[in-house]
């Protein structure tokens, strides 16, 4: 699967298609930001975590994925940062879409010069991306990821041992280290497993965390995590 990740600094490089959508959609809502979209809702469909919307720009038509939100159909919505991800399967859709971009600032406010939205916080939630080629079994006594989360609900308040290896690690935010591990499992797309520890580790480390794990934990300021395991110990492998 390729990844191609969109960013501010990235624009210049981003597709012909949406360079062209995007010259467009400066005459239509005045002082868009230089790597703003406005698209309009063509098809939205809902699911338990996702929200999909083919949406339009300039007679193209290109599909997006959100976290689950309310989106219209007709009505015309704005984003500058996401990630484009080519032949992504849904397990609960059971289809696979040749390019769809994840999305982490839609919006129905145009995104201006003096108003455009900030890219989430390196201590809040993303769209993870899948890192291909993970492959890390369970520790002794341990689970995999996609144990923890097909069985989410019998694991609520409980102490869980779960090793994998560091995709990303930010420290020192809200008095945490962040950190968040792949092992190479699934379940319906949950592939990705946020920890909040006060040991510090380096991307790329194979890790065994002990932690509790905590149920639609709300941090405020639009950080929920439907499944997270909170402070966390590092363990000897």
């Amino acid at each position: 699967m390729k990844i191609k990740i969109i960013t501010f600094a990235l624009f210049a490089g981003f597709t012909a298609m949406l360079a062209s959508c995007n010259s467009g959609n400066k005459n239509k809502a005045g002082n868009l930001a230089p790597n703003a979209h406005e698209v309009v809702a063509e098809e939205v469909i809902q699911t338990s975590r996702y929200t999909y919307v083919r949406v339009s720009a300039d007679n193209q038509d290109y599909w997006i994925a959100i976290n689950k939100t309310d989106v219209k159909e007709g009505e015309t919505y704005y984003w500058s940062v996401g990630s484009e991800m080519k032949e992504f399967t849904s397990k609960e859709l059971k289809r696979t879409f040749r390019s769809i971009f994840f999305v982490q600032d839609f919006t129905d406010q145009p995104i201006t010069v003096t108003s455009q939205m900030p890219p989430p916080s390196t201590g809040g939630q993303q769209m993870p991306v899948e890192h291909k080629g993970i492959s890390v079994p369970p520790a002794e006594g341990g689970i995999t990821i996609a144990e923890l989360y097909s069985n989410r609900n019998s694991y609520a308040g409980k102490t869980v041992k779960i090793r994998g290896e560091v995709v990303k690690f930010s420290g020192g935010i809200m008095k945490k280290n962040w950190v968040h591990i792949q092992d190479g499992t699934s379940d319906d797309n949950k592939f990705d497993l946020t920890i909040t520890t006060q040991d510090s580790v380096n991307v790329g480390d194979v890790v065994l965390f002990q932690g509790t794990v905590t149920l639609d934990k709300d941090f405020g300021a639009g950080y929920f995590y439907d499944l997270i395991v909170e402070d966390a110990v590092l363990k000897k492998k």
